[in-house]
């Protein structure tokens, strides 16, 4: 059997792949992004607090100008400039959300936030895993968010 060079295969797997399409902008205005406890380990923390959380939701109202609103559904992930958070990770192509950023904490290491999901114009559905360590002990937040298109304009 003779040997064939991976040139042909390589470049047809090339023409094959989709190209990198430029984000799809989203509705500009205000934006809710809820986010809903689904485990907490929280050293420290009452066990009937931790139950208590779980399931609750909190969201975050966020405003997004037009020209924010151009950049697509990623400008729903920058983090609030006060929060000095630094992302390691921001991908949002073909409809899937891979997002990762190190946020300062007042003593200790950064926490580590994780997010992957799906998006669409109209917003997203993350699964948001944060870690790190609280002065007694290790600590791991886990949570669904949802984005959502609220209005046009901002309060």
């Amino acid at each position: 059997m003779a040997h064939r060079p991976a040139r042909p295969l390589l470049l047809s797997m090339l023409l094959l792949a989709p190209a990198a399409l430029p984000a799809q902008p989203i509705a500009p205005g205000r934006w809710d992004v809820k986010s809903t406890g689904v485990d907490l380990v929280i050293p420290g923390t009452p066990a009937f607090m931790l139950r208590m959380l779980r399931g609750r939701s909190q969201t975050e109202k966020k405003c997004l100008l037009p020209a924010q609103a151009q950049g697509g559904i990623a400008a729903l992930l920058v983090p609030k400039p006060d929060a000095r958070c630094q992302v390691e990770r921001a991908v949002a192509a073909g409809g899937r959300i891979d997002h990762v950023m190190l946020c300062p904490q007042k003593d200790g290491a950064p926490l580590r936030i994780v997010r992957a999901g799906i998006y669409t114009p109209a917003g997203f559905t993350l699964h948001m895993t944060m870690t790190g360590t609280t002065p007694k002990g290790p600590m791991r937040i886990v949570a669904d968010q949802v984005a959502t298109h609220a209005g046009p304009k901002c309060p």
